[in-house]
């Protein structure tokens, strides 16, 4: 029997709504609306520590829920509870929490290890006490080597990185990551990978949102859909990979040596197509999860600067009609 299952009724029942004893998090009929738009509505929802998925389409209300849960907006109706406490202006519970947002907030004149070590002063740490978890945290995300240069200078994969550094610094409790891989080139994709795993396998409550089935597949295998504000369904993300039907997955792969990297590419059996755009290369594979587990040794065996990828597959919007159709 699939472990994809419906969530809830919609009505604030919590019909199809499991309790989980010890939750981390809880929300209960919790809802958020802007005027006559609604981001999230009604969502019940008790998660426990390892790493939790949020899968859905942009503007699905993934960052709306991440908001909630980190306190930066209050809930229209409903309530959501981090270790049994209130979210909402509770600073006790916010020292318990990391996060790393989805849009950049810098101040582009320090330099990495200044802005960690920064935030980490702010989680009540002293002064050498913040810089050497700073330096810790920049070593996690392989940017120590670059922590003294200014965050102005940073790669787009760069930033990512220094804003993962400062939401695990003070060691959070939970963990909250908005497309903490966006921007990122091969190698540092499946680094941050592997850290967020071993997060939540030393006991951290890890949510992380994204659009790309993919990346929450190297990560973990709870999910949940979400879909108009509503979280539509939750399970295993192996039993969602088959509702997906068989289509090519198409990925832009950011690069300056575009033609050589194409060459490489055409060779492989499982890619149905190749073509060189304008800053990088244009694949159809039939089989993403292989090709994306190879380019990282494509990447170090031939010396082709890979700045970045992304996803133009939109194969997830057939599994949220089929869940809410």
């Amino acid at each position: 029997m699939s472990t994809v299952q419906p969530h809830g009724d919609g009505n604030g029942s919590g019909a199809g709504f499991t309790h989980l004893p010890g939750a981390v998090l809880a929300c209960r009929g919790m809802s958020r609306w802007y005027g006559q738009v609604i981001g999230i509505n009604d969502v019940n929802l008790d998660l426990g520590p390892g790493v939790t998925g949020l899968l859905g389409p942009n503007g699905a209300g993934k960052s709306t829920l991440m908001k909630l849960i980190t306190g930066q907006i209050r809930p229209s109706r409903g309530t959501v509870t981090l270790f049994g406490e209130t979210v909402w202006d509770n600073p006790n519970v916010m020292r318990r929490l990391g996060f790393c947002p989805e849009q950049d907030s810098f101040y582009e004149g320090l330099s990495g290890i200044e802005f960690v070590t920064g935030l980490a002063r702010l989680n009540g740490l002293s002064r050498a006490e913040a810089k050497a978890r700073a330096e810790k945290a920049l070593e996690r995300v392989d940017l120590l080597a670059a922590a003294g240069r200014k965050i102005g200078g940073y790669s787009k994969g760069m930033r990512q990185r220094v804003k993962m550094a400062q939401s695990i610094v003070h060691d959070p409790q939970i963990l909250i990551l908005d497309e903490p891989l966006s921007g990122m080139d091969p190698i540092a994709r499946r680094a941050s990978i592997r850290l967020i795993r071993e997060m939540g396998a030393a006991g951290a409550t890890v949510i992380v949102s994204s659009h790309i089935l993919h990346e929450i597949e190297g990560m973990t295998r709870s999910i949940l859909l979400v879909h108009n504000g509503r979280i539509v369904a939750e399970g295993d993300v192996h039993e969602i990979r088959d509702l997906i039907d068989e289509h090519p997955h198409r990925i832009f792969m950011e690069t300056g040596d575009a033609r050589k990297l194409a060459e490489a590419l055409v060779r492989w059996k499982d890619v149905q197509g190749v073509r060189v755009d304008e800053g990088g290369v244009l694949v159809e594979t039939i089989r993403p999860d292989a090709f994306y587990s190879r380019i990282p040794s494509l990447v170090l065996e031939q010396g082709i600067a890979v700045e970045s990828m992304t996803s133009a597959d939109d194969n997830l919007q057939a599994v949220f009609d089929y869940l809410v159709g």
